[in-house]
């Protein structure tokens, strides 16, 4: 079981009404590789008061853009799945939001951060939002440390600026982020433009087929227009001359009829590997190496038509992991469990209760709920019974219909750790990252990004940490990010 790093003079961290906080690291789970359990309530007041810090932009992915597109499947993957949206020949209409993670409205686009790849599909059976990055991993694995992740990437309290030494005295204290941000230090970190990049739905979903067989899946988007990034004095160039240049290009691409696009693929593992798999197949932290699992095409993503209007189609969109379609459900991934609240709490915050009336948001299928009045409501069911069972006509729900896929649990209940498997560490895969994935050039730029940012104002004792974390990743980058920085 990992530690919280207490110290010997550390303050005891409390609850909101004062009472010892029983973790700030793990939220409260049925066995160790359970699902989050609703009465934890210090994660739901965490997540609660997390998602109304600010008002009135989005607390995290603030600045992006996005178009609207369709999504055509191209092959026949109706074996893993009984979902309408991807049955042979389907086509399907979509929205997809590109942003920055930790900026704020004004920030520039050509920042090194990870970048959103939020993507809404209208089906025919509802609304299906697939909420990832530019990246198939993320920071970190439990979102108990979500809120604390993202203040260590924003501003200090004092003088509101960004500070390095809190987001490395962060990452150092947490090595799973290891993978993620060996990926940030690359010049990945730094896309020349949205078009040019994959995008990934990072956790692991689960499929389930007509015959009810269960599969877990992760999805792969890959840019048919090849990958461009930026070095980082090009970023910083770009940065100065046009903050919006991202926004900017994908506007103009599409205007102009330059379509970009996307090869949806997936991974498949059947729903027994899972449990003797090698590595944690739940933990985001992670990739399942293809030669485990191939990619199989799905599909063809295209984005066609830019907003007409930016506020009403693009800063009022809404996505959330939550929205969900037969076929297509979740896994034992704790950072997907805590975003099934999380992103729809934020909506019900930042735009109001009832956000998925609005035109954007709304599905293209008809809407028949029993959710009852609320802040700025239009669609109505008349004289309609609000309450269910009823005697007058009310919708039913249909079990059969919407078949819940779901997973075992057994086990006591705990703050924890996922249970370890075979070949799970922080640092095995970014370290293969390094080694096998790399180029000898992307290895030197690699440490390059890294020295100059631990050079502008990384504080000891987080240093000497940073470079012990690299030297964990990999023994050669970190000696060599340590001479680059001066430090022996």
């Amino acid at each position: 079981m990992s530690t919280e790093h207490p110290s010997n003079d550390s303050i005891t961290s409390t609850t909101e009404t004062g009472a010892p906080a029983p973790s700030d690291a793990f939220s409260l789970t049925a066995g160790a590789d359970g699902p989050i359990l609703l009465h934890d309530h210090h994660f739901i007041s965490q997540m609660a008061h997390f998602n109304r810090e600010r008002v009135p932009e989005r607390n995290v992915h603030a600045k992006g853009g996005g178009a609207f597109g369709h999504f055509t499947v191209t092959a026949d993957v109706s074996q893993f799945t009984r979902a309408a949206v991807f049955q042979p020949g389907a086509v399907t209409d979509t929205l997809l939001r590109f942003s920055t993670v930790a900026g704020e409205q004004g920030s520039a686009d050509t920042v090194r951060d990870p970048r959103g790849f939020a993507l809404k599909f209208y089906t025919s059976e509802g609304n299906y939002d697939l909420v990832g990055n530019n990246t198939p991993i993320f920071f970190i694995r439990d979102p108990m440390k979500f809120p604390h992740f993202i203040r260590s990437q924003k501003r200090l309290p004092d003088t509101g600026l960004r500070d390095n030494t809190m987001q490395w005295d962060f990452w150092t204290l947490n090595p799973e982020s290891a993978h993620q941000v060996t990926f940030l230090f690359t010049d990945r970190g730094t896309p020349a433009n949205w078009r040019q990049q994959h995008g990934f739905g990072s956790h692991t979903y689960m499929w389930t087929n007509a015959g009810g067989e269960k599969f877990w899946v992760k999805y792969h988007f890959l840019t048919d227009q090849g990958i461009a990034t930026f070095s980082a004095s090009e970023a910083a160039a770009v940065a100065a001359q046009d903050a919006d240049f991202h926004r900017r290009d994908l506007f103009e691409h599409i205007a102009r009829g330059d379509h970009p696009s996307w090869t949806l693929k997936v991974q498949i593992m059947p729903y027994a590997d899972a449990a003797a798999y090698r590595f944690n197949p739940f933990d985001i932290t992670k990739v399942w190496p293809h030669g485990d699992y191939p990619l199989i095409e799905v599909g063809r993503l295209v984005l066609d038509r830019n907003p007409e209007n930016f506020f009403a189609q693009i800063e009022q969109a809404a996505f959330e992991p939550s929205a969900l379609v037969p076929g297509i459900g979740i896994s034992p991934d704790k950072m997907l469990l805590g975003r099934m609240f999380a992103y729809a709490d934020t909506h019900r915050y930042r735009i109001g209760t009832n956000y998925l009336q609005l035109p954007v948001n709304q599905p293209k299928s008809p809407v028949n709920s029993y959710t009852f009045d609320g802040g700025m409501r239009y669609e109505h069911s008349g004289n309609s019974p609000v309450y269910s069972p009823n005697s007058f006509g009310g919708p039913v729900a249909n079990a059969e219909a919407a078949a819940e896929s779901g997973w075992e649990v057994d086990g006591d209940m705990v703050r924890s750790a996922s249970t370890l498997h075979a070949e799970d560490d922080d640092f095995g895969q970014p370290g293969t990252l390094v080694r096998q994935v790399l180029t000898d050039t992307e290895r030197v730029v690699l440490a390059n990004n890294v020295i100059g940012h631990l050079r502008a104002g990384v504080q000891e004792p987080v240093l000497s940490r940073a470079i012990a974390y690299w030297r964990a990743v990999d023994k050669g980058l970190g000696d060599t990010i340590a001479a680059g920085v001066g430090t022996p």
